[in-house]
């Protein structure tokens, strides 16, 4: 029966999940930010205009985990909130110090992302996020 709690996937993927963040919020550790909150800042790079629900979705973090994030970027002056075209959402933006700052951490990003990449040679790092991509769609 061990085994067979040994290969739950759910259990793997979270301990797999916190591994893989907690190296990443080691390497961002010296700019003030996290991984969740780098990923959010390159969120609002890559598709601007969403709301905080688009947002939430679309880089699968609970609405209440990314408005708390949110709001902790603001204060450091790293987003700045605009109104939705339509209804009453808001959509956050980076501020020029936003932006600056996604900069400055992308080296580091990098070389993270360099480093887990070697880490997981075997199998392959395409295998490994083909899977793991396979696995968020379910």
């Amino acid at each position: 029966m061990q085994d067979e709690f040994d290969l739950c996937l759910v259990l793997n993927a979270r301990m797999a999940a916190r591994a893989v963040t907690r190296l990443a919020d080691r390497k961002l550790r010296s700019f003030g930010i996290t991984a969740a909150q780098f990923s959010i800042m390159t969120s609002l790079i890559e598709h601007p205009g969403r709301s905080v629900t688009q947002m939430a979705s679309a880089i699968a973090m609970e609405r209440s985990t990314l408005s708390r994030n949110l709001a902790l970027l603001e204060r450091r002056g790293l987003i700045a909130w605009a109104s939705a075209e339509r209804g009453n959402s808001r959509i956050g933006q980076l501020t020029t110090q936003g932006a600056e700052m996604v900069e400055q951490v992308l080296p580091a990003w990098r070389e993270q992302q360099a480093e887990m990449r070697a880490a997981l040679a075997a199998p392959d790092f395409s295998t490994v996020i083909a899977a793991l991509r396979q696995v968020a769609r379910l």
